[in-house]
């Protein structure tokens, strides 16, 4: 498909009240609204090709920018790729799900996370602690940085409640996925989810809540699924 296929399809494929509902949780034009089960019924006919990827990207639609990030190789995508990726992404959905996923499941995930989540761009530090949370949900526990791990959680206890708004949401993340990916520390993060007890996330105008990480967490234990590692992040 070209370009202007996709862009044509997607257009065809939206509605005025998924477009409202993007609207309140803070997309902005242009895009078409497009539901997310139904864009992925698109991913067939684009396949893996890189060069139309990048230009669904680079439109700036959020739709079209969506799509990429559910049909791009992320094996494919450089460092200069990425960090292009992250600059455009303007508010949370591409940020910490289009961006993020793509980010973890690359050659460059640890670095480009500990690159980002310093970062006095709420939207780019988002995007790194969820590319740091999603690359531990795939990831080998052999290959894994406990001790740096562990550094990252007392840094979210200490400072969660002062960070800005998407930050706070996904630091929360972050501890629910150490709980639930990493059996080492499982119990660490149980206790930093306890110490930070409700995390609060302006939302907008939308019913969305902040999960609590101690219940998150002890749910994923009760379904017996700690340490169960997802084959792909990308969804």
């Amino acid at each position: 498909m070209t370009l202007e296929e996709v862009l044509k399809k997607l257009e065809e494929m939206g509605t005025e009240q998924t477009k409202k509902t993007y609207l309140r949780h803070g997309a902005e034009e242009p895009f078409f609204g497009v539901r997310i089960g139904d864009m992925k019924k698109l991913v067939k006919d684009v396949k893996r090709d890189q060069q139309l990827a990048r230009a669904l990207y680079e439109t700036g639609n959020h739709d079209a920018m969506y799509l990429a990030g559910l049909t791009v190789d992320p094996k494919g995508m450089s460092k200069g790729d990425l960090r292009g990726w992250v600059k455009k992404a303007y508010w949370y959905a591409l940020a910490e799900y289009t961006v993020a996923n793509v980010t973890a499941e690359s050659e460059h995930a640890l670095e480009l996370a500990r690159e980002w989540i310093p970062s006095s761009e709420e939207m780019i530090a988002a995007c790194g602690w969820n590319t740091y949370s999603n690359y531990l949900s795939i990831t080998p526990d052999e290959r894994l940085d406990l001790d740096e791990i562990k550094r990252l959680l007392q840094q979210i206890k200490a400072t969660i409640h002062e960070e800005k708004n998407r930050v706070r949401y996904t630091m929360n993340q972050f501890v629910i996925s150490v709980g639930a990916y990493v059996p080492a520390l499982h119990q660490e993060a149980l206790d930093v989810a306890a110490s930070i007890g409700a995390v609060r996330v302006e939302m907008g105008q939308t019913a969305c809540k902040v999960p609590l990480a101690t219940e998150y967490i002890k749910k994923v234990e009760e379904r017996g699924k700690i340490g169960q590692k997802k084959k792909t992040c990308i969804c």
